[in-house]
């Protein structure tokens, strides 16, 4: 069956709330409950963020994929520009060593989130939404955990190479990764 490629539009939101959670393990989920504070819905959190014009995690930075005209996955991505922001006193020390590795890939498009919903997997949905954006001047950048070894497997055939580490500080998220691991691909 063939994967057909589309922007995402408004209503994708829902789906690209799953598609960043599945994508990051369940750490997403963690930092919206951090954000709403007690009794928010973290997913109602997630959504909102998903439903902003700009932004990393933005409805406007994703193509979503098809299989028989039902949603199969979802990729977000987005131009990490020539100096990427750099952690403060104010980051969450989740998120610092994220962006610590997202720096050492200026000029680059980044792969915040890509994932196949179960049901589809197998299928080459991946493949194609890994194909599908364009890169930057100096080519692609993931970050990825050091346990999700199918992930890094399939990005290693796309011609992705491990270019750093940093540890994980995992804080209230459950992981056995203990590092985060940034690839990047040329172009």
């Amino acid at each position: 069956m063939p994967v057909t490629l589309r922007p995402a539009r408004k209503d994708d939101a829902d789906l690209l709330v799953r598609i960043i959670d599945m994508a990051g393990e369940g750490l997403p989920r963690i930092l919206w409950e951090e954000i709403g504070g007690p009794g928010a819905d973290p997913w109602e959190i997630g959504r909102s963020r998903a439903l902003r014009d700009s932004g990393g995690f933005s409805w406007r930075n994703a193509t979503v994929a098809e299989l028989a005209g039902q949603a199969a996955g979802a990729i977000i991505t987005y131009p990490t520009g020539t100096a990427p922001e750099l952690p403060d006193a104010g980051t969450p020390p989740v998120v610092a060593p994220l962006m610590e590795l997202e720096a050492l890939a200026p000029e680059t498009c980044y792969v915040n989130a890509v994932a196949v919903l179960p049901g589809a997997r197998r299928q080459g949905v991946a493949q194609a939404l890994m194909a599908a954006p364009a890169p930057g001047p100096r080519g692609m950048s993931l970050i990825v955990t050091d346990r999700n070894v199918a992930a890094r497997a399939l990005y290693a055939r796309l011609g992705y190479t491990e270019r750093a580490r940093r540890p994980l500080v995992a804080g209230r998220w459950l992981t056995e990764a203990r590092e985060w691991v940034l690839m990047t691909r040329p172009d």
